[in-house]
This record gives C-alpha cells, sequence and structure tokens, in this order.
C-alpha cells in the first residue's frame, strides 16, 4: 500500500491506522499546497489535489474516512473493529463518523482563519462561530468518554477518526480544561507508539 501525506492533515490518520495494524507501506510526502498537489499525474489519484489517498494495487480511496473502513475491512482481520453483534459496535459507528460530521469543518475553518489566510482577509466572526462550535462538539466526546478510556471500549478505528480530530483542536488551541476526559484521551492516545510512529514518518 501506498499513502500520500501531508504533515498536520487527515493523512495522519492512514499513516496512525497502518501503524497501529503492523501493516507494510510506503508513503510519499508533500508539503501542503506544494504545486506537486495539483500536478496531471496526481490529480488521478486525487482529483481534488488533497491528501490523504491510498494505493493498494488497483484501488485508489480519497476520504479518510473511506480509507479506515476499507483497511480495516481488507487488511485488518477483525482488528480495531467491534463485532456487528458487540454491543459497542453502534457507538463505533458514530464516532467512527462523528469527527466528519462535526468536528472536522470547524477545524477547517479554524485551520484556513488562522494559518492560511492573510490578517487583512481573516474573519473574526467566522472564526469565533467555529471555535464555539468545536467547542460544543468536543462537550459530546467528553461525555462519551465517561468511564471509558476510548470511545468504543476498546481501542477502534473511532478513535483514530474523532481522536485525530480531537488531537487538531487541541493542536489548535481550543481549551480543554473544562474537559478532563477528553484532554486525558488525548493525551492517551499521543502516548500509543503507532501515534508516535505515524508522526515520525
Amino acid at each position: 500500500m501506498k499513502v500520500y501525506h501531508a504533515r498536520n492533515t487527515r493523512s495522519l490518520r492512514i499513516l496512525w491506522l497502518l501503524e497501529e495494524l503492523g501493516l507494510p507501506y510506503d508513503v510519499e510526502i508533500f508539503d501542503l499546497g506544494a504545486p506537486e498537489m495539483r500536478s496531471e499525474a496526481y490529480r488521478k489519484v486525487h482529483p481534488m489535489g488533497r491528501v490523504p489517498a491510498l494505493q493498494d494495487g488497483e484501488v485508489i480511496l480519497h476520504e479518510s474516512g473511506a480509507i479506515v473502513e476499507y483497511v480495516l475491512a481488507r487488511h485488518g482481520a477483525g482488528r480495531l473493529v467491534p463485532a456487528v453483534s458487540d454491543k459497542a459496535f453502534p457507538a463505533y459507528l458514530q464516532w467512527l463518523h462523528y469527527a466528519e460530521g462535526m468536528m472536522m469543518p470547524q477545524v477547517n475553518l479554524i485551520m484556513v482563519e488562522t494559518r492560511f489566510l492573510p490578517p487583512e482577509k481573516q474573519n473574526p466572526i467566522n472564526l469565533a462561530r467555529a471555535q464555539k462550535l468545536l467547542a460544543k462538539s468536543l462537550d459530546a466526546v467528553e461525555g462519551g468518554l465517561a468511564g471509558k478510556d476510548y470511545l468504543a471500549g476498546e481501542f477502534s478505528g473511532a478513535d483514530i477518526m474523532t481522536g485525530h480530530a480531537c488531537h487538531a483542536a487541541e493542536s489548535l488551541g481550543i481549551p480543554m480544561e473544562a474537559l478532563p476526559n477528553t484532554a486525558a484521551y488525548v493525551a492517551r492516545l499521543r502516548a500509543r507508539p503507532a501515534f508516535v510512529a505515524a508522526l515520525a514518518r
């Protein structure tokens, strides 16, 4: 398998997943926004010229949630996914999709407003709204972690998806003082050897 990756993006999820599973992979690293990402050759891999993308033989995927589900289904051998009959399975599905549905749109907006736009083009109203919505989405994670180390009981693909979004939120300065479960969760995820190895790539 080959992963197309840029630092500080969702593609970290894919490296992390492959490290957790101990699967061999190659990685091509772009500088975010590099001209190579807009090349005709790369657009055959990802039509929008973004990351992540995964190439697995003749299969090419370019949506992080889909890649996580694909890798777990094709190569996970039952790991990091509760059985459909397991009582944790509904929670697994919810948190697997929560990151992209509720958290990452706000993370993206905050990133654009604080890191990509020049000061004269930044919109403080948009920024404040995104920060407020992201904080609210973290409240749900806080409740979901009550009495648990991970969102669906055991560590799973749901933690790679929503856990990464929590890591991103904390990295953007969203306060965690009132979210002790989430703060401990982010620290726990960052200490996992596979997460450390993914960052090192």
